[in-house]
């Protein structure tokens, strides 16, 4: 007998993965893989999108023949503020421009000139002015710099959405890409921003579906549900929404640390702009504010110096357990020592200085440093809100170091930490089911585990 289950692609800026899901949502089969990046045009790093389609196609081909298991739905959830441009034949027009390329000053200033200020602009869209980031300035910059490509332009679908229409041959739009600091939505309206109406660029963007709609689809012979994808941030807080009931801040760690407020009622301040805070969307299209840092870029960066400097080997670091003295030693005499290149904080030295003479002790006083920016920043996203409940999710849950140094600094918070692979996928699997989801869920699927602070001596 095959076993139904639930195919999922979660795709990551590094690692693209494949699941199924059982009808319990339990984990049957996953596979990796990684693809070098291409450059765009101006030598940008960007995504391989011709190898990721392949790959996509490769491996649910493969996976519908398997004698062991029958897929019933598929969906994906992938990374955010990515557009793909297609012409009216359904063929990509440009490379996969990484939100990380700079933006020319000249297009922003006269973005703002025309709609802004600035700080009004970031409290109705819920998008501060990051660039790239802001996957409708995404849009505007290709209208302004590239109009010969624009107009052949007949679809921009975010990449979730793009990756659905690979199998579907639909496009659509959906809420939980539009609502993720695209700077193209208006959250007062509920509507999109005057401004994408203004530039014509409305007539570009599919019908808006609900990030629950599926497709009953027949794909190479058989009955599948095709879900229409959703952006990862959403996508991993779903099952936490769906089965807590008090208030909690969920901390997505990866590339990016996101900690997510669900629970704020409130549009955005003039202080939470200031404070770099934007608003994700939930499903049914309310905000959950956020705060992110460039965490787990900023530790990949800071660990392979490190070993560098100590002549340790590069996984090292993976190594380290929490050391009590070791840290108490740091803090008795606490200085920052470290230098950051992706994060701006006002505490920093001008360069990085290594005080220790073991790899141990740099690596403590590092995750100090880190750990005092993240508990900021779930500070920033719980605002006024009274939350007790924080849930780590993502690459840090499992780093011993980062969970004990979170439990002891917000000690008034309830910390647990969730199986760092799955968040995004399990909460992709979870959107186009019909599934009622219990307190019990996090513990059976997401090994959930309670930590208490260690008490200073």
């Amino acid at each position: 007998m095959k076993t139904d289950v639930t195919a999922v692609f979660d795709i990551g800026k590094t690692n693209k993965k494949f699941f199924l899901f059982d009808k319990d949502y339990q984990e049957v089969y996953r596979e990796y893989t990684r693809f070098d990046t291409i450059r765009d045009e101006d030598g940008h790093e960007t995504e391989d999108l011709e190898s990721l389609q392949v790959w996509l196609k490769e491996v649910f081909d493969r996976i519908l023949k398997t004698e062991k298991h029958n897929i019933t739905a598929i969906n994906f959830s992938t990374y955010g503020a990515s557009f793909v441009h297609l012409d009216k034949n359904g063929k990509v027009l440009t490379p996969l421009y990484n939100y990380t390329k700079p933006l020319d000053k000249e297009i922003i200033d006269d973005f703002y000139k025309k709609y802004g200020p600035r700080e009004a602009f970031a409290q109705t869209t819920g998008s501060s002015d990051s660039g790239m980031l802001n996957s409708g300035m995404q849009l505007y910059w290709l209208k302004h710099t590239k109009p010969n490509v624009f107009k052949k332009i007949a679809f921009s679908l975010h990449l979730p959405q793009y990756i659905s229409y690979i199998f579907t041959g639909i496009p659509l739009s959906e809420y939980t890409s539009i609502g993720c600091h695209t700077a193209m939505w208006n959250y007062n309206k509920k509507d999109y921003h005057d401004w994408i109406y203004k530039e014509g660029i409305d007539h570009i963007l599919p019908p808006i579906v609900s990030t629950e709609t599926s497709i009953n689809m027949n794909y190479n012979g058989k009955r599948i549900k095709l879900g229409v994808g959703i952006h990862d941030s959403s996508a991993a807080l779903l099952p936490y929404v769906r089965s807590i009931k008090k208030k909690f801040i969920l901390v997505s760690t990866g590339t990016w640390s996101i900690a997510l407020n669900p629970f704020s009622e409130k549009l955005l301040s003039q202080e939470d702009i200031k404070k770099n805070c934007i608003n994700y969307m939930r499903i049914n299209g309310k905000p959950a504010k956020a705060s992110r840092i460039f965490l787990g870029n900023e530790y990949s960066l800071q660990v392979k110096e490190l070993a560098t400097h100590f002549k340790v080997s590069k996984d090292y670091h993976k190594s380290i357990a929490f050391d009590y003295d070791t840290f108490f030693a740091i803090i008795k005499d606490f200085n920052y020592c470290f230098r950051w290149k992706g994060i701006e904080d006002e505490n920093m030295p001008s360069e990085t200085r290594y005080k220790y003479d073991k790899f141990e002790h740099a690596y403590h006083q590092l995750m100090i440093e880190l750990v005092l920016l993240q508990v900021e920043s779930i500070k920033i996203a719980a605002g006024d809100d009274s939350i007790e409940k924080l849930y780590i999710d993502g690459g840090f849950s499992d780093n011993d170091v980062y969970i004990k140094l979170v439990s002891h600094y917000l000690r008034n918070m309830e910390l647990r930490t969730t199986d760092s692979s799955l968040g995004s996928a399990l909460g992709a699997a979870i959107a186009i089911s019909d599934a009622k989801l219990n307190s019990k869920f996090l513990k059976k699927n997401y090994s959930l585990k309670k930590h208490i602070p260690f008490i200073l001596k």
